[in-house]
């Protein structure tokens, strides 16, 4: 790739070919993701998201927003501070998501059940807190799916001391085909810039949902989503809707 291409249309060109690439490859992986998602929905389960840093972008796609699944639970680091009344200094070290014991506190503050689904995102896939949380899901039976970039994990060691990845640990894994580094045009003299995942990972939620709303549909049931709450009478109505759920699923300040 030439300098030339370090552009917006160069970023725009490579990331749309990716993308497209993806919509195609991706699609047995994909129909696999929609039947846990579904069998969970069905089985009055909840889908536990759960991932770090930038991943979180793919979690909040699936957690809580409009035209998006009910019983859906956002994970995150900060539940060790908003709900398992730590000091909020704990947030201030930056590697806090490679201490171990931090993934066994955060499943213990969500209280899942065993029908809960765990989609657990991480580009890596190889961070501590990420795979102490798929053996802390895997040991207590939870299905897990993981959205990952398989060139990384694949092109790095296991870090945690159980020598496992995430892929090692997930009955479904959606590849979101961001390269070794995350970043997709690449600089003269070494080195990217522009990162995907965010990009791909979004588009791989988007058809798994898209896919489990078929398979409610065709099973009789009728998708649980949100309505944005920005329209007439949507807070109200998705309240009712939350109802369900009440104690299982967290709605807290973004």
């Amino acid at each position: 790739m030439s300098a030339e291409s370090v552009n917006a249309a160069g970023f725009a060109r490579e990331s749309l070919a990716v993308l497209q690439d993806l919509t195609e490859a991706a699609r047995p992986q994909v129909a696999a993701a929609a039947r846990l998602i579904a069998d969970c929905v069905s089985a009055d389960g909840v889908i536990q998201a759960f991932g770090t840093g930038h991943s979180q972008a793919a979690v909040l796609e699936i957690a809580g927003r409009a035209g998006g699944l009910v019983p859906t639970n956002r994970l995150q680091i900060a539940d060790l501070v908003l709900f398992g009344r730590e000091d909020p200094s704990v947030l201030d070290d930056p590697l806090l998501e490679r201490r171990p014991g931090v993934a066994d506190r955060l499943y213990a503050l969500a209280s899942p059940r065993p029908e809960d689904l765990f989609v657990i995102v991480s580009n890596s896939g190889v961070n501590s807190v990420i795979v102490e949380m798929a053996l802390r899901a895997k040991a207590h039976g939870h299905r897990i799916l993981a959205i990952t970039s398989l060139a990384h994990t694949r092109s790095v060691d296991a870090t945690h001391p159980s020598g496992r990845k995430l892929v090692d640990l997930a009955d479904v894994v959606l590849d979101n085909a961001a390269p070794s580094g995350d970043a997709l045009l690449e600089l003269p003299g070494g080195g990217a810039v522009c990162a995907i995942s965010s990009l791909t990972a979004v588009m791989l939620v988007q058809m798994a949902v898209a896919e489990a709303g078929a398979l409610l549909l065709a099973d009789g049931r009728r998708p649980p989503v949100y309505v944005s709450a920005n329209v007439p009478g949507g807070f109200e109505g998705n309240l009712q809707l939350e109802k369900h759920y009440a104690g299982r699923i967290r709605r807290t300040a973004s």
